[in-house]
């Protein structure tokens, strides 16, 4: 299934000016491990902070990511960490697994409005991945953490930024992004919905909320339906 309409939920995509786009694991697929190489990088950033043991740091950062949101959010609360020394340290990966897209390039071409990436991520590593998958020329802007404050999405007060910093209509935008809970800011501001179905439990933690008005599971040809108006 390429995608579908949440029924019941009364959203037309024909009136979309703009698009936000989530980056990790919504822009190209969780088969490309890419975030698996962040995660092993927040672990070693924990154990060398806070002078603990592999298994201890594992534990430390997923309580900080159920309890704050983010790793990041987490340590900066719980230990004063500095943000830059973090985003510094875990977005020094590997971008080279990801391959060119020519088929999410083309897609990205002929799907009209304003593009917008919105990501928990640092600018250098969302630039580092467009870069890659070459579709950088697409997206006017990237909202990234820097941009939000250091508040990470599902956070409401960076939707609000964002909105008033590009100027967007929110009954006008739709976003896009593979964590459910992401789009629940978003719908209460009158976004059109998307989510990127994955496996990843945390992904669906929400998914079944009136906030997801489309579910998808392959992004590329998505977007080339509604680039041709087939889906509504």
């Amino acid at each position: 299934m390429i995608g579908s309409r949440t029924p019941g939920r009364d959203k037309d995509l024909a009136h979309i000016e703009t698009w936000l786009f989530d980056l990790d694991n919504t822009l190209y697929p969780p088969s490309a491990a890419l975030f698996q190489q962040i995660e092993r990088r927040m672990g070693e950033f924990i154990v060398r902070a806070l002078g603990v043991a592999t298994d201890e740091a594992r534990d430390i950062q997923k309580g900080l990511f159920q309890d704050h949101g983010s790793t990041m959010t987490g340590l900066m609360v719980r230990y004063g960490i500095d943000p830059e020394d973090f985003l510094a340290h875990v977005h020094e990966i590997d971008h080279s697994v990801l391959a060119p897209d020519p088929a999410l390039d083309r897609a990205l071409d002929r799907l009209a409005g304003r593009k917008l990436v919105f990501t928990n991520a640092s600018l250098g590593h969302a630039e580092r991945v467009l870069g890659r998958l070459g579709v950088r020329r697409h997206f006017e802007a990237i909202f990234d953490i820097r941009e939000a404050r250091y508040l990470p999405k599902p956070a409401p007060e960076p939707y609000h930024v964002l909105v008033r910093r590009h100027g967007l209509e929110p009954t006008r935008t739709a976003i896009l992004d593979d964590i459910a809970k992401n789009l629940r800011p978003a719908a209460a501001l009158g976004m059109t919905t998307v989510w990127v179905r994955t496996e990843s439990p945390y992904g669906r933690e929400d998914s079944d909320g009136d906030h997801v008005h489309y579910v998808i599971d392959d992004l590329v040809p998505w977007l080339a339906e509604v680039a041709l108006g087939a889906v509504r």
